[in-house]
């Protein structure tokens, strides 16, 4: 009795040291201790001595606990409810009824006691996953093979990277957080096993089964990340599994249709198959998979799987590796298994050889019969079967099968696609690229000035992901081969078209994973490739596939490789490139010269980046709330339609379009999609060329505005100050209907000493798509804002008062002219828009786009008689030739962003410094806070009070809103950029509704909102 206590007592003594050390381990790797999860009796250690023979542990590793529950549960047992408990059966969520039902058959009518669900759907499977558990008496283990997660078998899931692109990594806590946050979803859909991680160490480059499964070629890189991954999912219960044991990364064949030969010495088994499955078993492997295998260093039965081989399962598994968790076969419908035999007898053999799980049997009644047989022959004893039985209950109460609970079915999918994983996608798919080659520090590009780059696509057709991103940072000639050249002349065409550039940016795509074929690489491919360097051109190559594809190209000046194709990758490497990103990913195979661990970190040099709202400390569910707001403002004719872009520290996390260009056509808003800016023209070319200015000490603020413009002398203007027409109170009118009343008939025409329908020498003003006025008019327009009249607010001491004015900053405009001796359109594209990048930033844009990429903005019926489409709305504007001080700029939400975000950062983009660091915030404080002013930015009110601006804006916030429906509003506290661009004066500028609904305020206040919320959910 006294021996019962004692033991019951130590039994409950390990159970409460286990979940305590396992929840203390769990802490551990998130503070970047490393150690174990389960229990060990003694430290283990890992030596890299060579040895002749798999090293014995002697100290296993207990990773499965004693339970009352699996005590009584086993003793409950008939022995066919045993025998059933070992098969772990596949099934599908979209086969039809006749398919589920013989899935229930087997449930009810042998027990089994698993699933391994296959293709299928989440909603489907949970579905299934309710009704098969409804008709078990022993909880199922449910199982998947989900090697880079629920995305490899079912649909509308996340599929994350491959494990050779993890192989790149060198964080290995972002394949921690992987394995964390597919054990999630395992567990929101009821899965408690997940085949994975792949632990091979793939040294063959021709192995036709694992390649990119594997996480490569190095053993300690493979073993990290394999801990990695089976940490994050045994932390949160879920059963890792790793596989192939013991090791199928140098072979030659497939085992789902052959049986591979691993002719390894057992020296080499030890020191490198062996090595990841040691490290895991040493730390809290709870399973593994046994692969289908002939190796004759462990066992020279002819012909024999070593999944059948008694010799490596209890042998090297058990007893020499110590391990005590589950052993599961490979699938036992696979063709390198069954030519040992009939399924039953096959069967019997892997559970004979110390397999605890068949995986994927065949005929199971006629199984059940043969080890009910083997049992009464003696050929495994009832005990063996018991003890498998234990392991598989004790692995089922360690998930939480004990207390099962069904599936809920609300909110799975949204569950299932977490905004948190897609952003860990991104991250892992940022944290994989490998710049392979970088000679002379070509990358990344700087300057983006020089007009000698051009990039040729091959295998993606025409206007790829890759190419779009490249134009956001530069505007360049995009060239195609939609499958790859095929002929020499195809090759020397293209080379033609690329004579005049110095650089060429190569992607290459449709790279096959398999060795055959050359992993899809063409000699098209290589040859041009081949011919481009042979004109001693720059050329950058990037590889969106296997890196194995590289040893087919010829060195060029810099490679990039992203190991696998997508639209996250196409948007990264163009980071790269141009240094938004830095790249710090390594290979995780030999290629050639190009050893494993071959990369090139490159720097990132303060140049706008794409990322999700999670990764800058947003929440991405709360800002689909924009959606709802801008479609039902679409649908509510406030505007046809607009777009918003979000950017924080640094990073585009939010830029989506909605409805189409006008009322009347099809055509839909995009990124490309240019908009009249009207009054951001202030902000964005009079005030950026008035900032540079102030910089060079050639103007001042407090000078008088004639000391720049004589002809103000002895006028009503001669005394007011720069700063006077930047805060808004030189005492000039707001706007000045006469300028062009003056050049229309009584009657309302336009008078034809000013206009012409027609473009000629005498008239070369566009005012219209089909008008042009006379050059001379330019000058009268000036001559007649200097002589217009002053508005009567003044203080008591005669000073003017704060009234917004057009007129004020059209004569900032020439001021900026005559110190510069530039017209602004040329000053502000040559100082500022084009070392930034900025493709569609300027006036005039019909002189560089079609009218069809510009939104039309009104059908004027009362001045220009025609929709105006691709010229200034404004009609001050518009008489002078779409160029002026207080509107005319057209220009693109990402351009637009990237010009804020140079002015967030102080004047600071891509290693240029445009502004001196104290010029930016001395213009944007609050001079005027009765009517928030700062010099040239509008303000946000102190009381919160406006139609635009979310009250949520701090202080120190600045911006713009423009009379066609745009805004621009910058936050440095909480290092924040919105735009928001619509043409809401389509088809009629009376249309107010922006205004008086508070759309953009509304939206603004969501941006803010999902900061705040965002800050409520971090640690």
């Amino acid at each position: 009795m006294k021996n019962w206590w004692f033991s019951r007592f130590r039994v409950v003594v390990i159970v409460v040291a286990l979940v305590v050390l396992t929840s203390v381990a769990s802490v551990a790797w998130k503070m970047m201790a490393v150690k174990t999860v389960a229990i060990k009796t003694a430290p283990v250690a890992v030596t890299k001595a060579k040895h002749k023979a798999p090293k014995k542990r002697l100290d296993p590793v207990i990773v499965l606990p004693e339970n009352e529950w699996v005590d009584s549960t086993l003793k409950s047992l008939s022995i066919e409810q045993k025998i059933g408990q070992l098969f772990m059966v596949a099934t599908f969520s979209n086969r039809d009824e006749s398919h589920y039902k013989y899935i229930d058959k087997l449930i009810n009518d042998y027990q089994i006691g698993g699933l391994i669900f296959f293709q299928g759907g989440p909603v489907g499977q949970a579905q299934l996953t309710n009704r098969y558990q409804s008709h078990s008496n022993i909880p199922l283990f449910i199982g998947i093979d989900g090697e880079w997660g629920l995305g490899m078998r079912l649909d509308s899931t996340i599929s994350f990277p491959k494990q050779m692109v993890l192989g790149s990594i060198q964080d290995d806590r972002l394949i921690y957080r992987m394995g964390d946050d597919i054990a999630r979803q395992c567990k929101r859909l009821g899965i408690q096993i997940n085949f994975a991680p792949v632990s091979d160490i793939n040294n063959n480059p021709a192995n036709p089964v694992i390649g990119i499964r594997s996480f490569g070629e190095d053993r300690e890189n493979v073993a990290r990340k394999s801990v990695a991954y089976m940490k994050g999912l045994q932390h949160n219960r879920i059963i890792a599994t790793a596989k192939h044991f013991p090791g199928h990364g140098d072979t030659d064949a497939d085992s789902h249709f052959t049986l591979p030969v691993l002719t390894h010495s057992l020296e080499q088994l030890n020191n490198t198959d062996l090595y990841p499955y040691r490290e895991m078993i040493a730390d809290s492997l709870m399973g593994v998979l046994n692969a289908h295998l002939y190796i004759p260093a462990l066992d020279n039965t002819p012909n024999q799987a070593s999944s059948l081989s008694d010799k490596v399962v209890n042998g090297l598994l058990r007893k020499d590796l110590g391990f005590r968790g589950l052993v599961f076969t490979d699938a036992m419908n696979m063709r390198g298994v069954l030519k040992n035999g009939k399924a039953a007898d096959v069967n019997l053999k892997a559970l004979v050889a110390g397999n605890d799980v068949l995986l994927y049997p065949e005929s199971i009644a006629e199984t059940v019969a043969r080890i009910k047989d083997a049992i009464n022959q003696k050929q495994i004893s009832e005990k063996i079967i018991d003890d498998k039985v234990k392991r598989i209950l004790q692995a089922k109460y360690w998930a939480g099968l004990s207390k099962y609970q069904p599936v809920d079915i609300n909110n799975l999918y949204a569950d299932l696609n977490s905004e948190k994983s897609k952003e860990l996608y991104r991250e892992l798919c940022e944290a994989s690229v490998t710049v392979v080659k970088n000679d002379n520090d070509l990358l990344p590009i700087g300057s983006v000035m020089d007009n000698n780059i051009a990039s040729v696509s091959i295998g993606e057709g025409s206007s790829t992901a890759f190419q779009k991103m490249l134009s956001t940072y530069k505007p360049m000639r995009s060239y195609s081969f939609y499958d790859g050249p095929s002929s020499q002349e195809q090759i020397t065409e293209m080379l033609g078209y690329l004579q005049p550039y110095n650089t060429v940016i190569v992607d290459i795509h449709g790279i096959s994973s398999k060795p055959g074929r050359n992993y899809g690489v063409t000699t098209g491919m290589v040859d041009f490739v081949n011919q481009l360097k042979q004109q001693n051109k720059k050329v950058i190559l990037c590889l969106f596939g296997t890196p194995y594809s590289i040893q087919y190209f010829p060195a060029t000046d810099a490679m990039i490789c992203a190991s696998q194709d997508g639209k996250d990758q196409q948007e990264i490497v163009p980071q790269i490139i141009f240094g938004a990103l830095s790249s710090k990913g390594r290979l995780p195979v030999s290629v050639l010269a190009y050893k494993t661990g071959t990369g090139v970190n490159t720097t990132s040099i303060n140049r706008i980046a794409f990322g999700t709202p999670e990764s800058v400390g947003m929440d991405g569910i709360s800002l689909k709330k924009i959606d709802e707001i801008a479609t039902a403002a679409v649908n509510d004719h406030i505007f046809p339609g607009c777009e918003v872009l979000v950017a924080r520290q640094g990073k585009i996390i939010y830029e989506k379009q909605f409805g189409g260009l006008s009322y009347r056509t099809n055509d839909r808003v995009t990124p490309e999609t240019i908009y009249d800016l009207a009054s951001l023209t202030k902000v964005s070319a009079t005030l950026q060329a008035v900032m540079l200015l102030y910089d060079r000490k050639q103007i001042s603020l407090d000078e008088k505005a004639s000391k720049y413009l004589p002809e103000l002398v002895g006028t009503t203007k001669q005394n007011f100050t720069v700063r006077d027409l930047l805060l808004h109170r030189s005492g000039l009118i707001s706007f000045y209907p006469s300028l062009w009343d003056r050049t229309k008939t009584s009657a309302g025409g336009l008078l034809p000493e000013y206009y012409s329908s027609k473009q000629d020498t005498a008239y070369y003003l566009q005012v219209a798509p089909k008008l042009f006025a006379k050059g001379a008019l330019r000058d009268s327009v000036w001559k007649w804002v200097v002589e217009s009249p002053m508005n009567n607010r003044r203080d008591r001491a005669g000073n003017y008062g704060y009234l917004y004015s057009d007129l004020g900053f059209l004569t900032l405009q020439k001021i900026v002219e005559r110190i510069t001796g530039q017209p602004l359109d040329i000053f502000v594209a040559a100082n500022i828009y084009e070392p930034l990048g900025l493709g569609y930033l300027g006036f005039n844009p019909l002189r560089r786009f079609s009218e069809k990429q510009i939104a039309p903005t009104e059908q004027d019926y009362r001045f220009r008689g025609q929709l105006l489409q691709g010229t200034v709305h404004d009609q001050m504007a518009a008489i002078v030739g779409g160029v002026s001080g207080h509107a005319g700029l057209f220009g693109t939400a990402r351009d637009l962003a990237v010009l804020l975000q140079m002015n967030l950062w102080k004047g600071n983009y891509a290693g240029k410094r445009y502004y001196e660091q104290a010029t930016v915030p001395f213009f944007s404080r609050m001079y005027d806070e009765s009517h928030h002013r700062g010099l040239g930015w509008d303000k946000a009110p102190a009381d919160g009070n406006s139609s635009y601006v979310s009250p949520l804006a701090s202080v120190n916030s600045f911006g713009h809103t423009g009379f066609t429906g745009t805004m621009v509003w910058v936050d440095p506290e909480e290092d924040l950029v919105f735009v928001f661009l619509s043409n809401r004066v389509n088809p009629d500028a009376e249309n107010t509704a922006i205004t008086t609904q508070h759309t953009r305020r509304k939206i603004q206040d969501v941006v803010y909102s999902s900061l705040i919320k965002r800050k409520s959910q971090l640690p």
